[in-house]
């Protein structure tokens, strides 16, 4: 092969190189939008599906460990597993006797089940870690002062600097990111420090109670300079109240 043949050899494989990155971009670029979920109501309390990213996963590793706004993200720290509901003991009398439930004679009793209200809660709560006891020293418990871990969401949905908890582990996390398969969806990423647990995570439907609403205002600053991406023009669209523009947004 003369070298004119290989120089045309090379040229040519380096436009198809180019040419499939290319359309690779434009396939990035243009793929549709997440179908659209009408907004939850904003309450104390909701049911939210929930799933679980970290920072080494494909779709991620442009952006390393930092969230939207180019801070670190960070995992939640382990579950607390506190008591949702507390049961009160029930009093004899509060005990009934049905009627016979066989020819013997045998009676059943039927306690009467009760609602129990949550528990209260708020970031000002700490945990208690106990400092193991040296020589001539008694053991001591240090209050520590719970911190919240990442996680992703639609900033319309979920302002930045929400806090919320989740009711089933006690852990609370802050929205600080987004994604383009969170854009007009009742769904809130969680932050995981390593695929192993993202994984174990998988999708669960959770309760969580919001602690302290993010700034709407803030979140619709930041993202109006970022909106040529169709899934931050969707959360655009919602935050300034043109929430059928956004739904049809595709």
């Amino acid at each position: 092969m003369t070298y004119a043949q290989r120089r045309n050899l090379a040229l040519a494989l380096l436009a198809a190189f180019i040419a499939i990155v290319l359309l690779t971009a434009c396939g990035t670029t243009q793929r549709a939008l997440p179908p659209y979920e009408s907004p939850l109501a904003k309450t104390d309390f909701q049911n939210v599906r929930t799933t679980a990213y970290t920072h080494t996963e494909f779709d991620h590793r442009e952006y390393s460990n930092h969230n939207a706004l180019g801070g670190e993200l960070h995992a939640a720290g382990p579950p607390i597993h506190r008591a949702e509901a507390v049961l009160r003991a029930i009093p004899v009398y509060e005990v009934q006797r049905a009627i016979p439930i066989d020819d013997i004679g045998r009676r059943q009793v039927r306690r009467v089940s009760y609602s129990p209200e949550l528990q209260p809660f708020s970031l000002s709560e700490t945990t208690t870690t106990t400092v193991r006891a040296r020589r001539g020293r008694p053991a001591s418990s240090a209050p520590t002062r719970l911190i919240p871990g990442s996680a992703a969401a639609d900033w319309s949905r979920w302002p930045v600097g929400t806090v919320f908890r989740l009711l089933s582990t006690g852990q609370a996390y802050r929205v600080e990111d987004y994604g383009w398969a969170l854009s007009g969806r009742n769904t809130i990423d969680l932050y995981m420090s390593n695929q192993h647990e993202m994984n174990s995570w998988g999708a669960r439907q959770e309760t969580i109670q919001v602690l302290q609403w993010g700034d709407p205002q803030e979140s619709l600053q930041f993202l109006r300079s970022h909106q040529n991406y169709k899934h931050i023009k969707r959360m655009v669209l919602e935050l300034e109240g043109r929430h059928k523009e956004a739904a049809a947004l595709r």
